[in-house]
């Protein structure tokens, strides 16, 4: 069996994007299916980490089509917007700064790579004739590749599975964009469209597949991993102090003020906790969250804006807790943050902010990983903090953590090669 991956996000990028299906891509021969993979040719990608080239199997065909994105004439237009260290927008940009947003917003719909659909449906339209191709894949976002996978059904009746590692109207930042009432209808009918006319769809937890049944009866759960073996063994030296480490991005929405809050208080209960305490912040910051920090006055503090991925599992390792901070919008019961299951495997306690109710809460409960606060509870939350911090005091910080042997990625592709099989049989 043969399948073409539509994808926007491929080696060199760096970042969350990128991985999904570079591990599918991986692990995807095991199961006797052959991928090609179909991206952009120069792309301008914010991250790049080319240590994931590693993950390519040899011989993989990549297929690559130009593309021309708005987002080259906007990054012009952002240097003259205030911007932070991480590379966000400030929360206060120029007038002419919110006129391009609305612009961006309502007229580059479903994204700004919309510019992408038309040209790569000609060239995959002759690809697909000159070439045995099984089924394709879109992955979003950017869901405007879902928009490829849609007319190429359309017009050659070839089986498609569109997936979704965030959902469309449903993603944390949807709600901020100022889109008038007729673009969000449009965004809206695409996304029916999409989901009604694939012949399965992928996402990444339960929330979303609810959301997601009153327009299909062919989702699929399927989540992200981890990639590496889980070490048993544990010989690792953790961090001489009592770290608590974020990794990936903190935008505004992800910052945990109610943490900040809570760890000076107990720093200026305890002056051996504010001794012993250590905030390490691997990733890109929002301005928003360097303003909030700037109110408190933390001992130590680290911040890297970004690291390779292959070093991002050793601070993992190593950090006393891991910190999941969840974004507090309309859809957090449905979010499920990728560096979830690379916590599980680390085997270090995770303190994660966000929904009790959400599918973050049911994976820590279902693995024993660790605890989840809400959003507001301050109480609960220095509560959690003293009892990890008692143990790291007596040296026995640990979690007895089981059930994340489903969450390998091999696992999860041998999942994915039951539903495609199903799919291209039907």
């Amino acid at each position: 069996m043969k399948v073409l991956i539509i994808t926007y996000y491929w080696v060199p990028a760096g970042g969350s994007g990128v991985q999904r299906w570079l591990k599918f891509v991986k692990y995807l021969r095991d199961f006797n299916i052959e991928p090609v993979v179909f991206t952009v040719d120069a792309p301008n990608y914010p991250i790049i980490d080319t240590s994931l080239k590693k993950d390519i199997p040899k011989g993989i065909e990549v297929v690559k089509n130009f593309i021309w994105e708005p987002n080259d004439l906007l990054s012009v237009i952002k240097k003259k917007e205030t911007k932070t260290s991480a590379g966000f927008l400030d929360a206060n940009p120029s007038f002419f700064g919110r006129v391009m947003h609305y612009i961006r917003a309502n007229y580059f719909i479903p994204d700004a790579r919309k510019f992408w659909i038309k040209p790569s449906v000609n060239k995959l339209k002759k690809h697909l004739k000159e070439n045995s191709i099984d089924a394709i894949i879109t992955t979003g976002p950017p869901h405007s590749l879902h928009l490829i996978g849609l007319q190429l059904k359309k017009e050659l009746r070839i089986k498609w599975i569109a997936d979704f590692r965030d959902p469309w109207t449903d993603i944390d930042y949807f709600h901020q964009l100022p889109l008038t009432k007729k673009a969000k209808s449009k965004h809206h009918q695409l996304e029916q469209e999409v989901l009604q006319c694939a012949d399965a769809t992928l996402v990444v937890g339960k929330t979303m597949k609810k959301n997601y049944e009153k327009f299909s009866n062919n989702i699929h759960v399927v989540t992200n991993g981890f990639d590496s073996e889980v070490d048993k063994k544990l010989n690792v030296k953790l961090d001489e102090k009592f770290s608590i480490t974020h990794i990936g991005l903190m935008n505004a929405d992800r910052n945990p003020k109610i943490l900040w809050e809570a760890l000076s208080e107990l720093s200026n209960e305890n002056t051996d906790f504010a001794a012993d305490l250590e905030i390490k912040l691997i990733g890109k910051i929002a301005n928003e969250v360097e303003e909030e920090l700037s109110k408190f006055k933390f001992q130590n503090i680290i911040k890297i804006s970004y690291v390779p991925h292959s070093e991002v599992q050793e601070y993992q390792k190593t950090s006393q807790v891991l910190l999941l901070a969840v974004n507090n919008v309309p859809s957090a019961k449905g979010i499920i943050t990728g560096k979830i299951f690379e916590y599980l495997q680390a085997k270090r306690p995770i303190l994660a902010i966000g929904p009790k109710d959400g599918d973050l809460a049911e994976i820590l409960a279902k693995t024993n990983a660790g605890v989840i606060v809400d959003f507001d509870d301050k109480k609960q939350l220095k509560k959690e903090i003293m009892r990890l911090y008692a143990d790291y005091k007596k040296g026995n910080l640990r979690v007895d953590s089981n059930n994340i042997e489903q969450y390998h990625r091999k696992k999860l592709t041998e999942q994915l090669s039951i539903i495609l099989k199903q799919v291209v049989n039907s």
